[in-house]
């Protein structure tokens, strides 16, 4: 393997000394820091297995482009261009004035390697790494958040995503299964070689064409995955094989007649793409819903510098990311203060950080209000200890436990004469209050939040997540638009393969 090096001659020919005090920020810190940030065997490891060949373009370069591109915010083709008449970006590659970059082409190959890599966020770990060996983060707090990441690709109906993943198949197959690509083409039935992308012809206003498309579709996919049944097949046919199994059975119900069609639901973790399998539906609230994925960030406050980062599908909870965002600490007592919203605040996900050894923890537990303004379970007295529960009126009831830790006091005959009756329940056998299997942990934390020196730590620090999403967003990333398919990071799982 040759691995490329830069040169660069002095005076007019190195944009560094031509731009002198001009050159700022990020660019001047790659001009000056580049050739140690980005040694010129950086992307060495990416390269082990290729043959004998040019030169590679050197990897001062190529890691100057990629983070040049992403934080500009600029396309394959834009950032080529950039790098051949723009002294700032010259001068932070470490190349001459006139440099004839590299095809575009470059920048998606590499991504691929690094994505196939042992390291492929080696751009993130490095600098942060950097960051942490120059004292620049701390290790006191962190702030948990995500946010929202859109999908690359359209999300896709029923009668798309079926005839997707049979064309998907296909393709497999005739790549990798010549004769087994015969044997399911022969088991078709539908009048389509599944060559082109896009819907098939259908009458969408007549309920029973639309109905008889899908049955038929339905009918192909079970055809298809009849004939691959118990067959030794390649990485790419068994995934689309698999995503074809799920397609076929996640949208569409069979009827009482025996046609399968569209099912008046939907699935819980509904595969929305077949282009992008891992995409889902998801919702940061009730009324904000989106597709795609999220972006889980940790974030040391004091720096505004992001520790760690996970992309999860956006049906997934915020707080199924919380210990792959929280990077190990060897020290038990260096452990740092873990600060969150909400969606931190579960008994189950406060627990689990307590036995990890996360002793502070900052999450606001929200409130158990009643409904329309009648006395919710806050309004309660709790004491864990001798099992009861005293309401508003002044009332004892005995907590009663069952076999799973949870509990329940039931206040019966108590409410009957009750002067507080119509502010707290409207049940004919009298109010109950229900007690969480991990109660003592969400008391507990209830009541540290109940501390004005908490409050405030509280409303000083949790918010600059927040402004540090805003600034990947916009500024970074350029918007929550996810540029490839797939979630950041993943190797591919197969190759192109030429059309049927």
């Amino acid at each position: 393997m040759a691995l490329g090096t830069a040169t660069v001659q002095e005076r007019f020919e190195n944009p560094r000394a031509l731009l002198g005090d001009r050159l700022r920020g990020i660019y001047r810190l790659l001009a000056d820091h580049g050739e140690a940030i980005f040694p010129h065997d950086y992307f060495a490891d990416c390269y082990k297995d290729s043959a004998r060949g040019r030169p590679t373009v050197p990897a001062r370069v190529l890691a100057t482009v990629m983070v040049l591109q992403a934080h500009e915010g600029l396309s394959d083709g834009e950032a080529c261009d950039r790098l051949e008449r723009d002294l700032a970006w010259q001068a932070a590659a470490g190349v001459h004035v006139g440099y004839e970059a590299f095809h575009p082409t470059v920048l998606v190959g590499m991504r691929n390697r690094l994505r196939a890599s042992a390291r492929r966020r080696r751009l993130f770990t490095d600098t942060r790494d950097a960051a942490v060996e120059a004292g620049l983060m701390g290790k006191r707090v962190r702030v948990l958040d995500s946010t929202p990441v859109y999908d690359a690709v359209a999300t896709q109906d029923t009668v798309t995503q079926l005839r997707s993943a049979i064309r998907k198949l296909l393709r497999a197959l005739h790549q990798d299964h010549p004769d087994l690509d015969k044997r399911v083409r022969a088991a078709l039935e539908r009048d389509d070689d599944y060559a082109g992308p896009g819907k098939p012809p259908c009458d969408w206003d007549d309920p029973e064409a639309k109905d008889a498309l899908v049955d038929a579709l339905v009918g192909d996919a079970l055809a298809a995955l009849g004939a691959i049944e118990g067959e030794a097949l390649s990485r790419p046919a068994a995934e689309a094989a698999e995503l074809l199994a799920l397609v076929a059975g996640q949208d569409v119900e069979r009827g009482d007649d025996g046609t399968f069609r569209i099912a008046r639901r939907v699935a819980p973790d509904r595969t929305i793409s077949t282009v992008d399998p891992e995409a889902r539906h998801g919702h940061k609230s009730h009324d904000r819903r989106f597709d795609g994925y999220k972006a889980h960030l940790s974030v040391d406050p004091d720096s505004e510098l992001i520790d760690e980062v996970v992309v999860t599908p956006a049906n997934a909870h915020d707080a199924t990311a919380v210990f792959d965002l929280l990077v190990p600490v060897a020290d038990e007592e260096a452990k740092p203060t873990v600060m969150g919203d909400s969606a931190y605040a579960s008994a189950g996900t406060l627990d689990d950080l307590e036995q990890a050894g996360f002793a502070d923890i900052k999450a606001k537990v929200p409130p158990a209000r009643g409904r329309q303004g009648r006395f919710g379970k806050d309004d309660f007295s709790l004491d864990l200890a001798a099992a009861t529960v005293t309401c508003p009126a002044g009332k004892v009831a005995t907590i009663r436990y069952g076999s799973d830790g949870a509990g329940r006091a039931d206040f019966g005959e108590s409410c009957t004469a009750c002067p507080l009756r119509e502010r707290c329940t409207t049940s004919a056998s009298g109010r109950s209050v229900g007690i969480h299997a991990k109660e003592a942990v969400l008391q507990r934390h209830k009541a540290a939040q109940a501390d004005p020196a908490w409050r405030a730590e509280y409303r000083s620090t949790r918010p600059k997540v927040e402004r540090k999403i805003a600034h990947l967003v916009r500024v970074a990333w350029g918007g929550r638009k996810a540029a490839p398919a797939g979630r950041l990071g993943s190797p591919p799982t197969s190759k192109p393969g030429p059309p049927p």
